[in-house]
C-alpha cells in the first residue's frame, strides 16, 4: 500500500490529461545513524531558539518570511500570498517533448520520484501514455512546481509505471575546468595495457544491494561499546604497503587480481553474485601475503 502522496495534479500530453500523484522514490534517512546535540556538562539535549536583536528570544509563531532587496531592508511575503502564486506547472506536469535517455548528462539528475495514476479512472490514460513511451524508448521532458520552485524533470517508463527525476538547472552545474586542470602526464603503452588488463579482471555485476556502509557499521560498534560501558571500539583502516613506482604497482595489482579466492570465501559468494563479491576475498588475502613477506625478510 502506497503512503501519502507528495504531490497531486495532472500529467498532460498535448490535449490528453491524466490525474497523477507523486511519491518519493528514495529515503535519505533510511539506516542512518543520527546524533543529537547535548550540553557537554549536563548532557541535556539543547533546543534551537530564535533571537531578535531588540526583543531577545522570540517564538516561532512570530516569524515571517522576508526578502532582502537592499541592505537591512526587507519586504514581507506571507504564506498565503506564496500559496496563491500559481503557474501552469503548479498543478500540471505538461510534457514539452521527448529525448533519448542517453542525451541527458547524469550530472543533471537530482531527486527521484514515482508517478502513479490517481484513481482507477486515470489508469487507462496512464497506461496508454506509458505503453507509447515504452514503444518509442524515450523519456519525457516536462516541468513541475515543487518546494517553492519550478523544476525541469525527466519522466521515464519502467516496467511498473513512470519514474520521474528532477533535473538541476544549467546555472547549478559547475564546469569541469573549475576543478580539473589539463593533464600534462604522458602515458606509456605498457602502463596503459597493464591498467586495461586490471580493469578487465575487475569486471563485476552492479548490484547496490551488496553495498554495506562499513563506516556506519564501525560507528555503531563504537556506540554499542560505549553503551555497554567498556573500552570504546574504534576501527582502524589497514596500513597500506609502500609501492616503489607506478609500473611496480601495476604488476603487483595484476598478480593480486589473478589470485583465486579461498575455497570457503568463494563458496560464500555464491555463483549468482560471484562477480560482485569477487573483490572481497582479495582484500582478505592481501594481509596474510604481506605478513609472510615480512617474516621471511626478518
Amino acid at each position: 500500500m502506497a503512503g501519502r502522496a507528495y504531490w497531486k495534479g495532472y500529467l498532460k500530453l498535448s490535449l490528453v490529461s491524466c490525474p497523477v500523484k507523486l511519491y518519493s522514490a528514495t529515503s535519505a534517512s533510511a539506516g542512518k545513524i543520527s546524533f543529537n546535540l547535548l550540553h557537554k556538562d549536563t548532557l541535556n539535549r539543547v533546543q534551537q531558539k530564535y533571537h531578535d536583536p531588540e526583543r531577545g528570544e522570540v517564538d516561532r509563531a512570530d516569524l515571517v518570511k522576508g526578502y532582502q532587496f537592499e541592505k537591512d531592508r526587507y519586504v514581507v511575503v506571507t504564506s498565503d500570498e506564496l500559496e496563491a502564486v500559481e503557474i501552469e506547472s503548479s498543478k500540471t506536469i505538461d510534457i514539452d517533448g521527448f529525448v533519448k535517455a542517453s542525451e541527458i548528462d547524469p550530472i543533471y539528475f537530482d531527486s527521484t520520484y514515482y508517478l502513479a495514476p490517481d484513481g482507477p479512472i486515470a489508469e487507462e490514460t496512464y497506461a496508454v501514455i506509458l505503453e507509447a513511451m515504452k514503444k518509442v524508448d524515450e523519456v519525457a521532458i516536462a516541468r513541475i512546481v515543487l518546494n517553492g520552485r519550478e523544476r525541469l524533470v525527466a519522466i521515464e517508463p519502467i516496467p511498473e509505471g513512470f519514474r520521474m527525476m528532477t533535473l538541476r538547472s544549467a546555472k547549478e552545474i559547475r564546469e569541469p575546468s573549475t576543478a580539473l586542470d589539463k593533464l600534462n602526464a604522458k602515458v606509456s603503452d605498457d602502463m596503459l595495457a597493464m591498467a586495461s588488463m586490471i580493469i578487465q579482471q575487475k569486471q563485476i555485476e552492479f548490484d547496490p544491494q551488496t553495498f554495506e556502509d562499513r563506516y556506519e557499521g564501525a560507528v555503531m560498534e563504537l556506540v554499542k561499546s560505549k553503551i555497554a560501558g567498556g573500552q570504546p571500539v574504534i576501527s582502524k583502516a589497514p596500513e597500506r604497503g609502500n609501492v616503489v613506482n607506478l609500473m611496480d604497482a601495476l604488476r603487483r595489482s595484476i598478480e593480486e587480481e589473478r589470485r583465486p579466492p579461498a575455497p570457503s570465501l568463494a563458496k560464500a559468494a555464491g555463483p549468482a553474485k560471484a562477480g560482485v563479491k569477487k573483490a572481497e576475498p582479495k582484500v582478505a588475502l592481501a594481509k596474510p601475503a604481506e605478513k609472510k613477506k615480512k617474516s621471511s625478510a626478518a
